[in-house]
């Protein structure tokens, strides 16, 4: 033991591979077919998910990209492996992809690409007082989000005059709420924070000039407003522009006016996005693409994958499919307007891949079409 160097008793590291080798191994062993792949750091860990149509097209035009500038060429330099999993069909990837960026959380991942850079969400904030904002992604899972929208001006001007109107709050997630039936009698009086307060724009709950209760159903009625169960504060608005017109307020009116349209182009547009996700209901069937026997159906409704299985082929799996219908669309509820981060990720997905190829419209079909009469 003595004549043993402290080399000798380190434990043995395996060389990261090159870039040559990486290269090698995926010329040597990707097929061109559709499918997701992971780049693993040194340390084990996945630091990028991706998918593509045509998986060895894909991993070899990491190795041409430009150094330094590409951000293909970055990724690349940052594994040490590269592992990749064949699927049936360039749609059965994407949800693949979707999947491992929610549970992997790869440290290179962008949840929000380019083909949706210029879509925008109406974000309601959880905790004890809620607020409204604009925002590019949905990474809070604790909030509700609402869209997507296209138009950041007009969402962020509707947002605001929602919100003055129904008196929320616009400060930070930080700023301490104190509502006025929680405190103490011997608690000094706090000045608000803003001077939204004092405009009339804010109920204040940053300094005891509301309730819970009271500021918990301003936060109703700009849901409900989102969802479309009122137009509220639409009539507020109207009866500002009809007071104004008559005390010959012409720039007074003006405002109003332009409060009405912003308001009006908020709820027009989530009721058109309301439509549109209720179309997304149906069963879509997707054939192997490379050639095999792996065809699929999905079962959409309301824009959201709610089953997947392989193509029914015999009476009993034709069963057991419509067995799942059933299960899902029994409920004759609307689809939701409101919904959570994850949710809002994948009926992206889905309005994306319907919105690039409307041709796929032509293998969805109806419910009934699955589900025995009677």
């Amino acid at each position: 033991m003595s004549g043993m160097s402290a080399l000798a008793l380190a434990p043995s590291v395996a060389p990261v591979p090159t870039l040559e080798t990486l290269r090698h191994h995926v010329r040597a062993a990707a097929a061109r077919r559709p499918g997701v792949y992971q780049f693993l750091d040194d340390s084990g860990r996945v630091c990028y998910v991706g998918k593509a149509k045509d998986l060895r097209s894909r991993l070899l035009s990491y190795f041409s990209a430009p150094w330094p500038e590409s951000k293909s060429a970055l990724l690349i330099r940052s594994a040490a492996e590269i592992r990749w999993r064949y699927l049936p069909s360039e749609f059965a990837a994407l949800l693949e992809e979707l999947r491992l960026i929610g549970r992997l959380r790869p440290a290179h991942n962008v949840r929000n690409n380019q083909s949706h850079a210029r879509l925008v969400f109406v974000k309601l904030t959880s905790g004890p007082a809620p607020k409204l904002r604009v925002s590019d992604g949905t990474r809070d899972h604790g909030a509700r989000y609402y869209g997507p929208f296209r138009g950041r001006g007009m969402a962020v001007e509707a947002v605001r005059t929602l919100s003055d109107l129904l008196g929320l709050r616009d400060c930070a997630e930080t700023q301490p709420i104190s509502y006025a039936d929680q405190a103490s009698l011997f608690d000094a009086a706090t000045a608000p924070a803003c001077y939204r307060h004092e405009l009339g724009t804010c109920l204040g709950p940053c300094a005891g000039r509301c309730s819970a209760d009271g500021y918990a159903a301003a936060a109703a009625r700009a849901a409900d407003f989102l969802e479309g169960r009122s137009a509220h504060p639409l009539d507020r608005v109207l009866e500002g522009m009809e007071d104004a017109s008559a005390a010959c307020a012409f720039e007074r009116a003006a405002l109003w006016r332009d409060r009405l349209e912003s308001l009006e182009w908020l709820f027009g547009a989530a009721a058109r996005l309301r439509a549109a996700v209720e179309g997304l209901s149906f069963v879509y069937g997707v054939k192997d693409r490379a050639g095999g026997s792996d065809d699929r159906v999905y079962l959409i409704r309301h824009g959201l994958m709610r089953a997947e299985a392989a193509w029914p082929r015999t009476p009993i799996e034709r069963e057991a499919f419509a067995a799942e219908i059933r299960r899902y669309t029994h409920d004759p509820e609307p689809a939701p307007a409101a919904r959570g981060a994850a949710d809002m990720d994948q009926l992206l997905l889905v309005m994306s891949w319907f919105r690039q190829h409307p041709d796929e419209f032509e293998h969805a079909s109806p419910y009934d079409r699955w589900v025995p009469a009677g």
